[in-house]
């Protein structure tokens, strides 16, 4: 069994693969991240431990504390130029977010045809894959929370909004949030058209912002829970791995 983890900016997502199915997952905060040794502890049967990490050295030094005799040392995944079926035509493939890579390897795993890998979670990630598996680029931008957190820091009389989406909003609250999430949209839609022609094309949506964007998109999509970890399992996989 294979213990997946894909380390956040603010949560430590984990997975337990095995015989071809998932048999757990979980989410912790950065602070809790200690839990994974009862959590491997209660586990028999770990064989490797392998994870994507965006959220610095010391998240991976935590987890690798919180496994130490209960399961292998993790591995953490490298962007490199291919990958299970995946070429990367970043600049310099190996500075591509390992989260990123790991979900455009899910998203070739579960459609194999056009597709927007996005994953809005702290900040959004919108990434172009065209049906021969080349990723050919894509948009980091930060996500909804984040947005309208930076307009409570960064302003002298704008508010932490606590809204709701309206199409024509007539208080700040309001405006807020419906800026912040047709900014999210927009995005997106705008992105889609570089594939929009092409087969059986679709977004694919993960991260914890994505039922909220679903509700705005004018675009044919799938939700997908933890692509992340989805990639990761397909990657765990293939022996030669980078």
């Amino acid at each position: 069994m294979i213990l997946l983890i894909d380390a956040g900016n603010t949560r430590v997502k984990w997975g337990l693969f095995g015989n071809g199915a998932w048999q757990d997952e979980g989410a912790l905060e950065h602070a809790r991240v200690g839990e994974l040794n009862a959590i491997a502890q209660g586990r028999a049967g770990i064989t490797r431990v392998f994870g994507s990490n965006v959220a610095g050295a010391g998240i991976a030094a935590a987890i690798a504390h919180a496994l130490h005799g209960q399961a292998p040392a993790p591995e953490w995944l490298r962007s490199s130029a291919a990958c299970c079926g995946v070429r990367n035509a970043y600049d310099e493939p190996d500075q591509l977010g390992t989260d990123r890579w790991a979900a455009l390897i899910g998203a070739r795993a579960l459609h194999p045809a056009a597709c927007l890998v996005i994953n809005a979670g702290t900040a959004t990630t919108i990434d172009i894959l065209d049906a021969d598996g080349l990723f050919r680029g894509g948009l980091i931008l930060p996500g909804e929370h984040l947005m309208r957190r930076s307009l409570a820091r960064d302003t002298a009389q704008l508010p932490f909004a606590e809204g709701r989406y309206v199409e024509a909003p007539r208080n700040t609250a309001d405006a807020i949030v419906s800026g912040c999430r047709n900014a999210q949209a927009g995005a997106v839609e705008r992105m889609f058209r570089q594939i929009a022609d092409e087969p059986r094309a679709v977004c694919l949506l993960s991260g914890g912002g994505a039922d909220a964007l679903a509700e705005l998109l004018a675009i044919p999509f799938r939700r997908v829970d933890n692509l992340v970890l989805k990639g990761l399992a397909v990657a765990a996989t293939q022996p030669d791995t980078p």
